[in-house]
């Protein structure tokens, strides 16, 4: 049933999408005079459809392999590789007949249409769902940092009262999409107190181009329970069950998340002594667990700090959405970087296996919603890339033309669809093997 689950949230985030980003190319098409003669959601491959219907000069249908959709728009090469046209005389209904500024935004029509989808749905998410954060009141345990932090002189357990003589007054007024001052400003100052001693800390001047890769330096401390566990876990096998309270590992007490954390990475790959304690009584257990080499045992944690929701109005609900939707591609531009560079391995790469693992097994609408506002940027951004057989690929061609004023040759269109095809399936390929190894 999970996996059902999974598959039905994958199915219907994509089939959204994509239905969303072929609408992009069908209504400029057809608002320039150009024929369309398929519409379909998936691909029909061997020319095999689960269903379809004509309506005007369009088939409209959902083929067999989910693996996209796609508009066939006459006169234009595409991923059918059809090639038929290229010897008869260009029609005036055709795409290649049309002047070059008609063709970019037929080609990015799509592209457009999924960057209008995710902030809609990011808006509409800030609107109805409101944004959680924990007021500074109730971080009463102070901060966790990462090596970041650290590496500015924080310490677990600090309590940041103010940034550059603004209060704090919540934990993501810690982060550089509340506070731009992180990204923007030299020499930030952090007024902290620590063992009941106040003092500053002045962040250095790198510290912009730091946390513009990283993202976040310091959260609030947390004191946690046991909440989801992952079937055939370390956790599971153990005995662990939701809502337990983990206090130590191997004797070693754990209070707070980063605790525990330290503790599960310093028994990487060992059988540990589990101390809990469980239900109203707090009777107290020690339970054995099998801890992965990657310092986990499969468990979600559930913070016991108070969160508060802020509601907003739809304008500012925009102005929240938009701006989630963009720093959420500016976040995965950054982790394809660091994986370029290597500073982070190439197995983070997902298929649509992991993208269902992300859904989960259990149909959350906050949660599906948020995931598929995230994959319309996304894929808006990766079809913008100049790769052949991509909506980009296709602009780089355009754009050669519109410069030289001759367009290029249909046999270089060929070879490099085929080329940027191969390179996807190649890109698709190694993805779905990360998961599989997984």
């Amino acid at each position: 049933m999970d996996i059902l689950i999974k598959a039905g949230q994958l199915i219907s985030g994509l089939s959204i999408l994509v239905i969303i980003h072929e609408l992009g190319h069908f209504m400029a098409a057809r608002a320039f005079g150009i024929k369309v003669e398929k519409f379909f959601l998936f691909f029909d491959a061997g020319g095999v459809k689960l269903f379809s219907f004509k309506r005007g000069e369009t088939e409209y249908g959902i083929g067999w392999l989910p693996l996209g959709g796609y508009v066939k728009i006459a006169g234009m090469i595409d991923e059918s590789m059809d090639k038929e046209f290229i010897s008869k005389p260009a029609e005036p209904w055709e795409f290649r007949s049309k002047p070059v500024w008609q063709r970019l935004i037929v080609i990015l029509g799509g592209i457009i249409m999924n960057v209008i989808l995710g902030i809609l749905i990011f808006t509409l998410y800030s609107w109805h769902y409101g944004e959680k954060f924990i007021a500074a009141s109730d971080m009463k345990y102070g901060v966790e940092v990462n090596a970041l932090g650290k590496d500015v002189g924080l310490q677990n357990g600090d309590m940041i009262l103010s940034v550059n003589g603004r209060e704090v007054k919540r934990d993501d007024d810690l982060t550089p999409q509340k506070n731009p001052d992180f990204l923007l400003k030299k020499g930030v100052v952090l007024h902290i107190r620590r063992d009941s001693v106040e003092k500053d800390i002045i962040l250095p001047d790198n510290f912009g181009k730091r946390i513009s890769t990283e993202m976040e330096f310091a959260g609030a401390r947390t004191p946690f329970h046991v909440g989801d566990i992952a079937p055939k876990s370390g956790a599971e096998k153990a005995g662990l069950q939701k809502e337990d309270h983990i206090i130590a590992i191997n004797d070693k007490p754990v209070h707070y998340f980063d605790e525990l954390t330290a503790e599960l990475h310093a028994n990487k790959g060992k059988n540990a002594a589990v101390k809990i304690t469980r239900g109203p009584d707090h009777k107290e257990m020690i339970l054995h667990a099998d801890i992965d080499t990657s310092g986990r045992i499969g468990f979600q944690i559930e913070s016991d700090l108070k969160k508060s929701t802020e509601y907003y109005s739809l304008g500012k609900s925009f102005v929240m959405g938009s701006t989630k939707a963009i720093d959420g591609v500016v976040l995965n531009v950054l982790a394809i970087k660091k994986m370029i560079t290597g500073d982070l391995p190439s197995n983070s790469l997902h298929s649509f296996i992991g993208i269902a693992n992300f859904y989960g097994p259990t149909w959350i609408w906050q949660r599906f919603w948020a995931l598929t506002g995230m994959l319309s940027m996304m894929l808006a951004f990766f079809n913008f890339l100049p790769i052949p057989a991509l909506d980009g690929g296709y602009v780089i061609f355009l754009l050669i033309e519109l410069f030289r004023g001759k367009a290029v040759s249909y046999k270089v269109l060929e070879i490099a669809q085929i080329v940027g095809i191969s390179l996807l399936v190649l890109l698709m390929g190694f993805a779905f093997y990360n998961d599989i190894f997984r």
